[in-house]
């Protein structure tokens, strides 16, 4: 509701951007050096995508203990999780999850969880 219309936003990384889940960026020349996230915009709304981003993982570990398949998200998630620690895929997955929010507003789609994005092929 804060964003407005999210048609402003060009692409999903915009509107990420915007929310402030994207890594600050010290890059020179050839070298690209990413940091931490920005934590600009709209600080209510990024905290509660990575509350549910916390919900998600979770979620996800204990479907795991019990044999439960997981979809694709909560493999991918789960995966961040054990490689780079719980509150950096947290962060991780509250970006994943509003480019897709802007996507399903984009595209007018409802929410699918087991859907994976194509690049398009090069012609």
């Amino acid at each position: 509701a804060s964003a407005g219309d999210l048609s402003r936003f060009r692409s999903g990384r915009q509107f990420s951007a915007w929310l402030g889940l994207t890594p600050r960026e010290h890059s020179s020349g050839q070298q690209r050096r990413l940091g931490g996230l920005t934590k600009r915009g709209d600080v209510y709304v990024r905290t509660l995508l990575i509350h549910g981003a916390r919900a998600v993982l979770q979620a996800a570990r204990m479907k795991q203990r019990r044999g439960q398949a997981l979809d694709p998200l909560q493999a991918w998630a789960l995966k961040i999780q054990d490689a780079r620690g719980h509150n950096k895929a947290a962060c991780a997955l509250a970006n994943k999850l509003a480019r897709r929010l802007w996507a399903m507003e984009h595209h007018g789609m409802p929410f699918d969880p087991r859907h994976v994005s194509e690049r398009p092929h090069a012609t």
